[in-house]
């Protein structure tokens, strides 16, 4: 999915709300992750992405495409049957963009034949979708998370997108998600830089594209 750089005007009504949501997150912290890189528990292993640090969880594994240069391109986390990709993309610090994100997303899905309809999830206002592929009707859940000068994004595939009791293990993984913003001006819903750890970045030398980190078991 791209994300055009025009910023819809999602209404005065939906900008305060957001922006009430960051204040609080700023001067309380978080519940739950998605965490910034400031307020995480450090009690937690996690493999770092860059942007993007993932906790280990027993039996999730963390599957990346990558560039030889082992810039990271795409990063799934997958149990059992069910998925869920991540994404993370620069935000002003005075408001979240995923009410705006999700109007795009949600109209580029009709456009393109997709059946979207919006819902209440642990994070908020989610997207389900039931999209058409080659192999038939695929269904996919998108969910937003604002934070201090970032946004993460996660599609969930599988059973878990239309039952996200049946998340379990991938539910975890993104509760205890860090974002690692860092402190460079970046335009608005610019991704965010990922990159492969070293011992992952050694698979991909001479051109192999994918690695995976191992399972926690």
């Amino acid at each position: 999915m791209i994300f055009s750089r025009k910023r819809a005007d999602g209404g005065r009504h939906a900008r305060d709300r957001r922006t009430d949501v960051l204040d609080s997150y700023e001067a309380a912290g978080p519940a739950r992750g998605p965490y910034d890189l400031a307020e995480a528990p450090d009690d937690v292993q996690r493999l770092d992405l860059g942007s993007l640090h993932i906790p280990a969880v027993s039996g999730v594994e963390v599957r990346v495409q990558a560039d030889p240069q082992g810039v990271v391109q795409q990063v799934v986390l997958v149990h059992g049957d069910n998925a869920l990709q991540l994404g993370v993309f620069a935000a002003p610090r005075s408001e979240g963009i995923w009410d705006e994100v999700r109007e795009e997303i949600r109209q580029s899905l009709v456009g393109d034949g997709a059946t979207v309809q919006e819902a209440q999830g642990e994070y908020g206002v989610e997207l389900h979708a039931r999209v058409n592929t080659p192999d038939g009707p695929t269904d996919l859940r998108f969910v937003g998370i604002d934070g201090p000068r970032w946004m993460v994004r996660g599609v969930y595939q599988g059973a878990v997108a239309t039952d996200p009791a049946a998340a379990g293990p991938l539910a975890t993984c993104l509760d205890g998600l860090v974002v690692d913003r860092g402190q460079e001006a970046k335009p608005v819903r610019e991704p965010l830089p990922l990159r492969l750890p070293r011992e992952m970045a050694d698979e991909v030398e001479g051109g192999d594209a994918a690695a995976t980190a191992p399972r926690e078991t």
